[in-house]
């Protein structure tokens, strides 16, 4: 199928298409992880996002629904460099192609994605579009250009879900409530490993609501866009601190600092991929981390009065943690529960998690 990718900038390029015809629309980002592919499709913090794979070749082995983020493909887009039809894997149940056709989303391949990770590197994030079915580079680009600012978006009402629903664990473990702005499949999966019971609740639900679960902590979600679109989870963290645990991850980190006075901003291309090194302060320590995010926290806007920032990226210094000094609220910009990625701050995030809620338990009773 003949299909073209065009640019806010004028930018476009001609490929082949991948999935089904039609128009994709979104803000193009890349990833630089060389594996997990499954798992980046699938996670709710692509929704609004055309993802670009910086490794040449995707797809090698195939699609097995074991690793999926999400019950779908979350991303707009895709594209690649080249797309493996014949994979090659005992779990394998279809091809990266049969998986867009399946999802009904379309991409493109055969063309020069380093070029343009070098040009999003170099001028930032753009809004892009992709036709298949069709090469018409000049409408392409139109197409982008008239769509509107991500952060104008209200993606986590896309990706939230719709009802309560409860993940059990162990009787005597504890509980405790997710905020689902996007949540990954494996921050439950990281929970219940240690025996947390887990009740995820869509990003709408009030305080009152939440707190008739009788959690012993809180713990809000990564997702997609904004963090200030998170208008109730901002609400929930003012309204909570102080009298629960509270932890976040990702966009969970970004709306904590809101409530706390901060000031988020966005980042000329962000952090995405399974390699972003974080420089643990206290421990001296570097960690290797997964990450997707286009915001980050202002360090300057934090008081540090009242938070200790704990984490910096080594890369461009950007805050990846922080805890406040007297109340117990601590968050991460990266992914501790990974997939994908390595699983360097599993331990160390979730461990704290389950001790801080085997704690409340004790004091509850």
């Amino acid at each position: 199928m003949k299909a073209v990718l065009g640019l806010e900038d004028g930018t476009f390029v001609k490929g082949e298409g991948l999935g089904v015809e039609g128009i994709v629309r979104g803000e193009l980002v890349f990833t630089t992880q060389y594996t997990g592919y499954e798992e980046a499709l699938t996670d709710p913090s692509y929704k609004g996002q055309i993802l670009m794979f910086t490794y040449p070749l995707i797809g090698n082995y195939g699609i097995s629904g074991e690793t999926f983020q999400s019950n779908c493909m979350q991303a707009e887009g895709l594209v690649v460099r080249e797309a493996c039809d014949h994979p090659s894997h005992h779990k394998s149940k279809r091809s990266i192609y049969e998986f867009l056709k399946d999802e009904g989303k379309s991409g493109i391949m055969g063309i020069d994605t380093r070029m343009l990770t070098i040009k999003t590197r170099e001028h930032g994030t753009m809004k892009a579009a992709i036709i298949v079915g069709d090469d018409n580079g000049e409408e392409a680009v139109r197409l982008a250009r008239e769509q509107p600012d991500i952060g104008g978006l209200d993606l986590i009402s896309r990706v939230t879900c719709k009802e309560p629903y409860h993940v059990k664990g162990q009787e005597d473990g504890g509980n405790i409530v997710l905020m689902d702005f996007g949540a990954k499949r494996n921050i439950v999966k990281s929970l219940n490993n240690r025996g947390i019971n887990v009740t995820v609740v869509p990003a709408t639900t009030k305080l009152k609501d939440i707190m008739n679960y009788e959690p012993d902590a809180l713990l809000l979600s990564n997702g997609p866009g904004d963090p200030q679109q998170a208008i109730n989870g901002i609400s929930v963290v003012k309204e909570l601190a102080g009298q629960l645990p509270i932890f976040g991850i990702c966009l969970g980190h970004q709306i904590i600092s809101l409530a706390l006075g901060g000031e988020t901003y966005k980042m000329k291309f962000g952090h995405r991929g399974a390699n972003q090194p974080v420089k643990d302060k206290k421990r001296g320590i570097v960690y290797i981390t997964s990450q997707n995010h286009g915001y980050a926290v202002d360090e300057s806007s934090m008081d540090e009065k009242e938070v200790s920032i704990t984490q910096l990226n080594a890369n461009d210094g950007t805050v990846e943690g922080f805890e406040h000094k007297k109340l117990d609220i601590v968050s991460v910009q990266y992914h501790p529960e990974a997939h994908p990625g390595p699983l360097d701050t599993e331990k160390i995030f979730f461990d704290r998690v389950a001790e801080t809620v085997r704690k409340m338990k004790v004091v509850v009773k």
